[in-house]
């Protein structure tokens, strides 16, 4: 069996389990099953949480993949309870690029609703007046964390982008590249692995530290990091075509294969971590996928051929050896991992693993939407 026709039947048996979990889940918010089930509903446990925008992400891909209403009335649903989090806005941080990007932004670019936009720009908004003027960075999270970075902010950037674009404005724009070429001076490693967070000066952005965070330790290479870095940076020189930005996404990129190579194309959690216990992340292999998927149409000729084959090989390794397919339970690709020293949630399905699968896959069915 080729590749093409498997990846095909991936896609086939993907798209028949997010169904199902839709009729299922409507517009409950799903981070993690527990025993196969979506337990938890982050709409009522925690509505400000950062993943709430990934399962109205899929379904929105797959409202423009397959044009069926119902992931269309599930996402406007989640939407909508997602108001409630605006209201709560001392409770959300630098991850409101992954929460309304995935709703409002996306329904905007499908469908043309004026609300829906009006979200996209308070959401933009926020995220922009977290910017630091002296420091040149946009903070992440809360509390006394007033000089952190982490490396997942590049892909919160595309809501800036976005406002840019619809507004005519550049400041959000201005904003998003002045953050992107801080995390590039201050995260991205000469051997172009990526720390997971930095700590800079609020005065001066001077860089004070860097922290393992999610990774081993500090030093390492938290491997849903690298491909944070990854694909944050190739958006980035979608929107702006700054040659910067694409060349290190080649470098983290080809970092990436050079280590998921050597443990059969599935991720571990930290590449520099000791060998044992080997744990795997998916999480990390398919952020990684969707964004080699979009180097390969950033550049040409073999190059090209290289971003997607590898693309492949790792989305097949994670599926053959992580996915359930199995209609009746909830979450897809298992082996997701929070975090490296969160024994609790490592090896399982979580909903941003779900998320970057599907789009993966309507990429290389030819039916996605650039949701970033």
């Amino acid at each position: 069996m080729n590749i093409d026709t498997r990846l095909t039947e991936i896609y086939d048996k993907v798209t028949q389990k997010a169904e199902a979990e839709c009729i299922r889940l409507g517009d409950k918010i799903p981070y993690i099953p527990k025993e196969g089930v979506y337990q938890e509903d982050m709409g009522t446990t925690d509505i400000a949480w950062w993943t709430n925008g990934f399962w109205p992400g899929m379904l929105w891909q797959l409202y423009h993949a397959t044009k069926n209403n119902l992931y269309r009335e599930a996402a406007e649903g989640v939407e909508n309870r997602l108001d409630l989090a605006l209201e709560q806005f001392e409770e959300l941080h630098h991850d409101v690029g992954f929460m309304w990007l995935g709703s409002s932004v996306s329904d905007w670019r499908l469908t043309g609703n004026p609300i829906s936009k009006r979200r996209g720009l308070h959401a933009a908004t926020l995220l922009a007046g977290r910017f630091n003027i002296r420091g040149s960075y946009i903070r992440s999270w809360n509390d006394d964390k007033v000089g952190w970075v982490i490396v997942d902010s590049l892909m919160n950037l595309g809501i800036l982008y976005w406002a840019s674009e619809v507004t005519g404005d550049p400041r959000f724009r201005f904003i998003a590249e002045a953050h992107a070429d801080t995390v590039l001076k201050n995260i991205v490693n000469t051997d172009y692995s990526c720390a997971h967070i930095a700590v800079l000066n609020p005065e001066n952005g001077n860089l004070e530290t860097t922290l393992g965070g999610q990774g081993y330790q500090q030093g390492s290479a938290w491997s849903r990091g690298q491909s944070w870095a990854l694909y944050g940076f190739i958006l980035s020189y979608v929107h702006t075509k700054k040659e910067s930005y694409l060349e290190v996404a080649r470098n983290i990129g080809r970092y990436f294969i050079s280590e998921v190579e050597k443990t059969g194309y599935v991720p571990v959690i930290d590449f520099k971590a000791p060998l044992e216990p080997k744990r795997d992340d998916t999480t990390a292999a398919l952020c990684a996928v969707c964004g080699m998927l979009e180097l390969a149409k950033q550049t040409q000729g073999t190059e090209a051929q290289y971003w997607q084959e590898n693309a492949e090989k790792i989305l097949l390794a994670s599926c053959d050896k992580w996915a359930d397919y199995n209609p009746c339970t909830d979450g897809i690709l298992g082996g997701g991992t929070v975090a490296y020293h969160n024994p609790e949630y490592q090896q399982v399905p979580i909903i941003y693993g779900d998320y970057f699968l599907i789009e993966a896959l309507v990429r290389l069915e030819g039916k996605d939407f650039l949701l970033w």
